[in-house]
């Protein structure tokens, strides 16, 4: 019951934030391996000993800048993935199952009702535990 009362302090849009967050897990990885892949292909190559400039832009400033803020958004997606994996490794079975049900499924085609049986617990329970588990993620993050 604790779970609950500290659910009612999160904000509507940050519980909805961190659902969404939840729901696009996997896109988010994807897009972290994406972002590193980019930062290393734009590393300039320092090892030009025939003197020629090369093919990359004229433009070091441009290319720190970009490179700083993919490195910023880069961070902000680890620490959300991170998260969301950590609060994930922390629950028992159930919980976990109840995450790849509700927000790991593709395409969705369960209710809380449906997930809520193929968990043998009621629906009202199943909401508890989406409830304690967003919760668990908003405090790793650090948001209220």
């Amino acid at each position: 019951m604790a779970a609950v009362a500290k659910t009612e302090k999160l904000k509507r849009g940050t519980f909805k934030h961190i659902e969404s967050e939840l729901y696009s897990y996997w896109e988010t990885v994807k897009e972290i391996k994406r972002i590193r892949r980019e930062i290393i292909e734009a590393t300039p190559n320092l090892d030009n000993f025939g003197g020629s400039r090369g093919n990359l832009p004229g433009d070091p400033t441009g290319r720190t800048v970009t490179t700083l803020l993919m490195h910023r958004r880069l961070e902000q997606l680890e620490r959300i993935v991170g998260a969301i994996r950590a609060v994930y490794d922390e629950l028992p079975e159930e919980k976990q199952e109840l995450i790849r049900l509700r927000y790991w499924t593709k395409p969705q085609t369960r209710t809380w009702a449906g997930i809520a049986q193929t968990l043998h617990i009621s629906e009202r329970q199943a909401r508890r535990w989406r409830d304690e588990i967003v919760f668990m993620v908003a405090e790793r993050l650090g948001w209220r």
